[in-house]
Formats: C-alpha cells, structure tokens, sequence
C-alpha cells in the first residue's frame, strides 16, 4: 500500500486514504507543482489473482475514460504503471455514495432520486451517442457519487463496453446481480442502450425504497407495495425501465428522461382524481363536450411540456460544444423529430468547418434511421413536416456533394436532391438547382463511359452546360458567400481537371 506523505512518480503527495474496494486503494494527493487535489486509485500486482487480466481491465477503462468529456464523469489525468502497483490518478470528488446515503438514512425521497436520475440519464445518453455506442452495464448506487452542490459523478468503467454493430451476443457477462439486466447473462442478445436503462431503473427502485435488489429474492415489486405515499407515475416509470424483454423498455434515455420530467402526469391516482373532479362539478348533459375540452388541454399541455423539454435541449446544445452539441441535438430530435430546428443546427454543426466528416456522416445516419414510435425518426419528419423535410433534404445534398471528406458524396447527394426537385415547398432556384445538381451526379456515374456501341451515355458537352446553369446569377444573393465560393471551387476544379474533354 502507498505510505502516507510518500511522493508519487516526483509530484504526487499521498495525503491520506479516502476508501478501500475488494482489490484496490483510492487516497487522497496533491500535485505539489500544480497544488491540485487528485485521487489515485492504486492496485497492488500481489493482492490480485491474473493480475495480467485485470490490468488489461484497467488500461481499457482509462483509454475509455480519456476519450470521453462530461461533467457528471471523471477525468483521467495520469496512468502509472510502477514494479508492484498499477496507479490511475484521476478527479478528486468529493461527497458520498449513494450507496452510503441509503446505509445511513434509507430510503431516499422521491423527489431526490428522480432529480439523480435525470442527471444519470443526461449521461448515459451521452455515452450513448458515441461512436461506437459505449454501454456502461453497472449503474447501482455504489458506483455514483454525490457531491455536496447536488450533482452527481458516475465512476467505475470497470464493466463498459463499446456496442459492437456486428456482434449478437455479448461474450462476457458482466454487471452486478439484481441490477443486470437479462441480456448481461449471456445468450440473451448484445447488451445495448436499453440495457443501461434496466440498471438505472434497478437503481432508482433500490433508492427509492431502500430495497436491494441484488438481495434475495432478486425480485423487484411495484414500489408502492413498500410505501403507498410514493407516486404511481414513477412506479410506473421503474416497472418500464426494468421490463425482462428489452423491447417494452424505453427505446432511449431521452425517452426516459421525459418521463422522469413529467411523472406526476402519468401518475394513475392523478387522472382519478381529475375524472373525479369532472364527474362531481360537471351536469350530465355536457359531460361529453367537457371531455373533449379536457382531451384537447391535456393535448395541449402535452405540446407545451414537450416543446419546453424540445427548447431546453436546444438551448443546452448551444451550450455545449463537440460531441456533447451532438448528443443534445439527438435527444431533441428524439422528443420532436418533426421540429425542423434541432435538424437545421445539427447540419449546421456538422457543416460549420466546410469538412463533413464520415464520422458525422455516420453519426447523421444512425438519427435518421432511429425508430420513434414505430417509425424511422426520417419517416416522422417527412410525414409531419414536409415543407422542413424538403429544405432539410436540399441541405444534406450540399452537405455530400461539396463537403464529404472522401470525395465521395456526389452519389450519396442524389436521393436528396431528387426529394428537392420535386418539392412544392422549395423556391424555384432551389428545385432547379437541386434538379441540377442530381444530373451532374448521375453524370459521375457514367461520364466518359462508352456503350457496346461505342456511344457515351452522358456527353462532356451535357455535363459542361449543367455546372454552367450550376454557377449561373448571383450565388451570394441566392445562397451565401460560403456556398458561392464552393460552388465556383467546384467549377474551376472540373475545368482544370477535364480541360482536354
């Protein structure tokens, strides 16, 4: 064990011992050069059995960790890798456990654990949104820490795990017994996004009634059998997070994370006594319209609340920056995919250094293709918004065709702009442009190819008049300076490179 007052490494002073799990040490140091507190968190090579095994643990946990930036998570600031102990010096946090909490006050308030439920799911989701998908697999309250302002730190990626596209089955069963879900026992399917939020309802249930569910019986009853003052709308919530089949779970933390914001709505004894309410105040005869009016508010109220949810992902994307941008753009087009705001800042992200990567190509893919109430969230859009779905489609076309790293986007631009020329919706310069545009893509295709008869499908002189039509009035006016200046790199590149055509 590291000595009190020793000096790790020339800059870290051992300050104390802060806690001890089943194979290794966390203490307290500073950095005497930087004055920054740290946690080091030390595992000894001869207190652990294949300690080869466990190494190669940690050094995926912390290559994890370095890659990720969140501010309910952890940072990584140094690995040290001494003769008789393997050292990670990471974020000092200071507070508690919420598995201390519950050993010395029990049960924790209803209000309290959806509040460190919602932070969880801001997480989760953001892990989530990572390519590839990072599943964390062991949310239990052991490993979430509370800090004295209120917000809470996920620690411990001894168990996550990058989603594997390709992969069927997990090959490792790892999680915490009672807080797994099914599929962490193998031969259930991959563990996945929906796998997190069993654990989290696990946790939730643990928190709320103070009842351990890696404890015999293994079995998690409807909380209010514990304690009839807790809401019916959150036993609702964690009866849904922990169903046995994935499927009738949350499809994603966003979704859960609505729920969690608006509990008391879902909450049975409230809609009672709402019904109760009408039935006792209301004469017979109008019974009928009243009920109307009440479906057409709640209707409303629901529109209010979401777009309130909707603004507040907006809001905090404009925050943020990077892959947390991202992930709140995700979560809002989750909760309104036929809002064509969170579309548009998304591409302007994606678009805001004229590079469109294959990573967020990638990434804007997987948010088209997302199922959100039985239906793609690209489907939701067009049926719902189709004047936002056509200037959306005309965007994502100049997205691939001028800005896709590999050169390759042409091909990919054609199924949008054939959206684009056919709209109703668009101006006349966008349809033709976009008509435009679609030819010149085909013509990559076949340009310079001759038939069986020595013909060529597609003449230099088609292709010259197109980008000639292309460039032709004032871009700047009808676009932007941004877009003009492609555009005319576009031309000039062609003429240079096809000059003898």
């Amino acid at each position: 064990m590291l000595e009190i007052g020793s000096l790790i490494d020339g800059k870290y002073r051992v300050l104390n011992k802060c806690g001890q799990g089943g194979m290794s040490v966390v203490y307290m140091a500073i950095n005497e050069r930087a004055n920054k507190t740290w946690a080091i968190k030390e595992v000894r090579k001869d207190g652990v059995q294949n300690f080869d095994v466990v190494k190669q643990g940690l050094i995926v946990e912390t290559d994890l960790l370095k890659r990720l930036s969140h501010p309910n998570l952890p940072s990584i600031v140094d690995v040290i890798d001494s003769d008789d102990s393997f050292l990670i010096v990471m974020d000092f946090i200071e507070g508690r456990t919420l598995k201390d909490l519950l050993a010395e006050f029990g049960p924790q308030s209803q209000e309290d654990v959806i509040d460190w439920a919602r932070q969880l799911c801001d997480v989760l989701g953001y892990l989530h949104s990572r390519r590839p998908p990072i599943i964390y697999r062991d949310m239990k309250p052991s490993n979430v820490m509370l800090k004295p302002d209120g917000t809470i730190v996920l620690f411990d990626f001894g168990t996550a795990r990058e989603y594997k596209f390709s992969s069927l089955e997990d090959t490792t069963c790892l999680g915490t017994r009672g807080y797994a879900a099914p599929e962490q026992y193998g031969g259930h399917g991959q563990t996945d996004a929906r796998t997190d939020i069993f654990c989290l309802g696990a946790a939730m249930y643990h928190l709320v009634t103070g009842h351990n569910p890696s404890k015999p019986p293994y079995r998690m009853y409807p909380i209010r059998q514990w304690n009839q003052n807790l809401s019916a709308g959150l036993e609702s919530i964690i009866m849904k997070c922990t169903q046995q089949n994935p499927d009738d779970r949350y499809a994603s933390c966003a979704e859960l994370l609505y729920d969690l914001e608006h509990f008391g709505e879902v909450d049975i004894a409230y809609r009672k006594k709402q019904i109760s309410k009408f039935r006792k105040f209301i004469v017979p005869a109008v019974v009928a319209a009243a009920f109307c009016v009440a479906a057409l508010s709640l209707h409303y109220l629901e529109n209010s609340e979401k777009k309130s949810t909707y603004d507040y992902y907006i809001s905090s994307a404009e925050k943020a920056s990077g892959d947390a941008r991202i992930a709140y753009y995700r979560s809002a087009i989750s909760l309104k995919p036929e809002n064509e705001e969170a579309w548009n800042s998304l591409l302007g992200e994606f678009s805001e250094d004229d590079i469109f990567t294959s990573e967020e190509s990638s990434t804007l893919q997987s948010i088209l293709i997302a199922t959100n109430g039985g239906q793609t969230n690209e489907t939701f859009f067009k049926n719902e918004n189709r004047a936002g779905y056509d200037a959306f489609c005309f965007e994502v076309g100049i997205l691939y065709y001028y800005k896709l790293e590999d050169g390759n986007g042409k091909t990919q631009a054609k199924h949008y702009f054939s959206v684009a020329m056919e709209s109703e919706y668009l101006s006349e310069d966008q349809t033709v442009r976009a008509e435009c545009l679609y030819r010149i893509s085909e013509y990559y295709s076949g340009i310079g190819k001759v038939d069986n008869t020595g013909d060529s499908s597609v003449s230099y002189r088609d292709y010259w008049d197109d980008l000639a039509e292309l460039t032709s009035g004032n871009l700047v006016e009808m676009d932007n300076p941004n877009t003009a200046i492609i555009m005319y790199r576009e031309l000039t590149s062609q003429i240079i490179s096809r000059a003898d055509d």
